[in-house]
């Protein structure tokens, strides 16, 4: 039988855990066993969100952090292969990104809150983690790492492809038709982080479903114009970004320009500036691609497709098309830098993250 791997998944918009169960062929393609998730209870997720920023004894309210979220794992890994009929011994290991809470790669420091033995005490597999501070050590950003995975999964020779995941921030693979040209990546900025936090602050909801709120909103062209004046959108990849610029303060500075502006409105502007941000990018770094592939969160959200759709000439379709659903890419992706790591082989891709050559990444814990 193949080696089962594990991926372990939460992103910067802190909706919840994916864990996806796999092996992988030869050409690094997956062959997906089972899949789970499960939301944040809301106590973790409001630590997790405080946790972004500076306040008092952070140190220790990460470590407890770090402690309830790998339980919280262990305790998906084990509906996982209980509802996938493999024992845990069947598995090799568990590929765990662990969660952001500082992403300062012009600093030299990339920090994901996780407890990885704590994980390979209590599931009795192996753990791969800390994917993304080799890169970082060898020049990197630590970012974008699953282009090197969307490489293996969607190239196709004679098909100009550009993979976009709408996470909590957006980033983009372009993939040439060309099979011997080089795979480049980069982020383009926010993905639904400013979408979900606003409406979080005046709907109670943690994310706008389908972008009903936006698409029932105006956009307002002076502040699409200042949230775009941001210098970050003009730098060239490789480059990466996250919560520590795009955030509810970043938003809340340039609102301070304008008279008080109708909040489904804002909604409608932020979602503008997501689908500008991911166009611009694609046509400035990748030109015209053959099509359009979607995975992450916000393939579910169909406003914000439309939007990008009217921008772009060009076949539009989420991963669920080649086979994977859109919230499984990033699990499975992790999984597969686990396998990568203990075979001794490289993770990322230098082009993308603009490290100084190939590494191996990932940390071990073994079982």
């Amino acid at each position: 039988m193949d080696d089962l791997f594990v991926g372990i998944m939460s992103g910067t918009s802190l909706d919840g855990v994916d864990v996806v169960l796999a092996s992988f062929d030869a050409a690094g393609r997956p062959h997906i066993r089972g899949a789970a998730s499960a939301p944040f209870e809301l106590t973790l997720r409001s630590e997790l969100l405080a946790l972004q920023s500076s306040g008092p004894d952070e140190l220790h309210r990460a470590a407890l952090a770090a402690n309830r979220l790998v339980d919280f794992q262990a305790r998906l890994v084990d509906q996982l292969c209980s509802q996938s009929g493999v024992d845990h011994s069947a598995v090799t290991a568990i590929g765990a990104h662990g969660q952001t809470v500082r992403h300062r790669p012009e600093l030299g420091y990339t920090i994901q809150l996780n407890a990885p033995a704590r994980l390979a005490e209590a599931c009795g597999i192996a753990v791969v983690s800390d994917f993304r501070s080799r890169d970082i050590a060898a020049g990197g950003q630590g970012a974008p790492l699953v282009p090197a995975f969307h490489d293996a999964l969607f190239r196709r020779p004679g098909v100009h492809r550009v993979v976009l995941n709408l996470g909590g921030m957006s980033n983009v693979t372009d993939l040439p038709a060309d099979p011997t040209a080089v795979v480049r990546g980069w982020d383009c900025g926010p993905g639904n982080v400013l979408l979900d936090g606003w409406i979080a602050r005046h709907r109670d909801a943690l994310f706008d479903a389908d972008g009903a709120w936006a698409s029932s909103g105006r956009v307002h062209p002076g502040l699409l114009e200042r949230l775009l004046d941001d210098p970050w959108f003009a730098l060239p990849p490789p480059k990466s970004t996250g919560r520590d610029l795009f955030d509810g303060a970043w938003l809340d500075a340039r609102l301070a320009n304008f008279d008080p502006i109708d909040p489904g409105d804002v909604q409608a502007t932020l979602a503008a500036l997501t689908a500008t941000v991911v166009v611009d990018s694609i046509r400035r770094h990748a030109g015209q691609p053959d099509e359009l592939i979607v995975c992450g969160g916000g393939a579910y959200n169909g406003d914000l497709l439309r939007r990008i759709g009217e921008f772009m000439d060009t076949r539009i379709s989420t991963s669920a098309t080649d086979g994977i659903a859109p919230e499984h890419i990033e699990g499975l992706a992790f999984a597969w830098l686990a396998m990568r790591c203990l075979s001794h082989r490289s993770g990322n891709l230098p082009a993308v993250t603009g490290a100084a050559g190939l590494r191996v990444l990932g940390a071990i814990n073994p079982r």
